[in-house]
């Protein structure tokens, strides 16, 4: 049995994931200044309607998020 010394380059490598894993991303994690433009522009809205006003700002929110593969309604 070989013996592995653990060095700072690979400490924790066989906790990383790999494959399908690695390449996968949290929604929380992706399109952030989408979403961060799309509650500012819904959350500060002085229209009666934020919905209709930030309409065009949701759509690339959930444009965005679909390029990731996530599905939004």
């Amino acid at each position: 049995m070989p013996s592995t010394t653990a060095t700072s380059g690979n400490m924790g490598t066989e906790f990383k994931p790999t494959g399908d894993a690695a390449t996968k991303v949290k929604p929380c994690c992706v399109c952030k200044d989408e979403k961060a433009a799309r509650d500012e522009c819904m959350l500060f809205s002085n229209s009666s309607n934020p919905q209709a006003e930030c309409e065009d700002m949701v759509s690339r929110y959930r444009s965005c998020m679909r390029g990731y593969g996530f599905s939004l309604p």
